[in-house]
């Protein structure tokens, strides 16, 4: 009796239901709409950043993220190659050098961020040698070819073809140093790649530093970021070393991270404040509903009715009109995802130059993921019960003469 009523009470007035029922509905859709393109750009961001440069997760020495030092190095032998093989979620993955260095040209000197790569096989995993920005890259990790960041060659006043000396402290504690010929510069986006960093290849890196064998960590590329967590279970695991640390991209780049996790409180501080105002139309029309029926509510209790099965109609009520704007508002929000997802916004302009410079792509996406629509509805639901607990207590404190007697 109580769900029919409920139905037919909040047909009585069209026009207030339908207003009411559409506020829903777009708090709803925003609030989907805004999740997913939220989302959907921080992982194609996130995506196009670990492709980059990073690796997904990485393997190092423990205690090598926080003092990078060159003796805090590991050899990538038969054994530890095919524990790394035996990981199914890992599609490739590429060894490395890093070491701090001075570069000199003519009178020039300038501090540098060293790189030991095989370009082979960073291929497999990484883009970044595709930001070349004039020259080429080279082809293997034995020659002295040299690939600079674009303002690193600026501030050296040097061109492509130069031959710079670079010097370096090595394993051993001797100071390596040896000549190299500039091929290409690149630019990756980030001031400090671009102004400070170096390529050269792995065997080359290995006897500049005296480290000949031993690499300071290894980067992986994954079939998707959600292996990342299983991942790192297996190989810490399989590899069963101490000395050994594997790390996702979160932990290797944390002030990425935090730049994503303030971007995204922000979002929802955001639709918090658009369903807040939406509830207090919920609450207008739930309290204009009740108190123009306290009439009928008065001679309903002087007949008999417990108090407690009126609360619950005008639950019931509310509950029928915020699941019905609900559900509106996932067709819509669904729709709104679905063609952002299979058109993607590119960001033109000097926007999406700002975008480009600081290593993001001048693309907003969207995401179909699950979880949005039902956080979405839940917090939609919930704070349109909250909504109506003023009405509900207004009702549950209605004496019946007063009811009656109202006006």
């Amino acid at each position: 009796m109580l769900l029919k009523l409920a139905w037919r009470n909040i047909w009585r007035n069209n026009r207030r239901m339908l207003l009411t029922l559409l506020a829903i509905s777009f708090a709803t859709f925003a609030a989907i709409s805004m999740r997913g393109i939220q989302i959907g750009t921080y992982a194609v961001n996130i995506k196009n950043v670990v492709d980059l440069f990073p690796g997904y997760v990485q393997l190092q020495r423990e205690g090598y993220l926080k003092n990078p030092k060159i003796r805090l190095c590991f050899t990538l032998d038969t054994l530890l190659k095919k524990q790394i093989a035996s990981t199914p979620e890992v599609e490739s993955y590429t060894p490395r050098i890093l070491a701090d260095g001075l570069i000199s040209y003519k009178d020039n000197s300038l501090g540098a961020i060293i790189y030991g790569i095989n370009p082979q096989q960073e291929k497999t995993v990484t883009t970044f040698m595709d930001r070349i920005k004039d020259g080429r890259f080279f082809n293997s990790d034995t020659t002295y070819e040299v690939v600079v960041g674009y303002k690193l060659l600026e501030n050296l006043k040097a061109k492509i073809g130069d031959e710079i000396i670079m010097l370096t402290q090595g394993y051993d504690g001797s100071l390596g140093n040896l000549k190299f010929k500039i091929i290409g510069t690149i630019k990756l986006g980030s001031p400090e790649f671009d102004a400070m960093g170096a390529f050269i290849g792995l065997k080359t890196a290995q006897e500049l530093l005296s480290m000949p064998g031993k690499i300071h960590f290894v980067a992986f590329k994954l079939n998707n970021l959600d292996a990342i967590p299983e991942v790192q279970e297996e190989l810490t695991k399989e590899i069963d070393n101490n000395e050994l640390a594997v790390l996702s991209w979160e932990e290797v780049m944390p002030d990425y991270k935090q730049l994503i996790e303030l971007d995204n409180i922000s979002g929802i501080m955001f639709l918090l404040i658009l369903i807040v105002i939406v509830a207090f139309g919920i609450l207008n029309t739930v309290l204009m509903s009740v108190t123009e029926r306290f009439n009928e509510f008065g001679i309903s209790l002087s007949i008999g009715m417990p108090q407690l099965k009126l609360v619950y109609l005008v639950l019931i009520e509310t509950i029928f009109i915020t699941l019905l704007g609900i559900a509106l508002g996932n067709v819509i929000g669904w729709g709104i995802n679905y063609y952002i997802l299979l058109n993607p916004i590119q960001v033109g302009s000097e926007i999406g130059k700002i975008y480009e410079e600081y290593g993001f792509l001048p693309v907003i996406e969207s995401s179909l993921n699950i979880t949005i629509f039902i956080y979405s509805s839940i917090s939609v639901l919930i704070i349109s019960l909250i909504s109506c607990l003023y009405p509900v207590y207004k009702v549950y404190k209605l004496e019946p003469l007063k009811g009656i007697r109202y006006t």
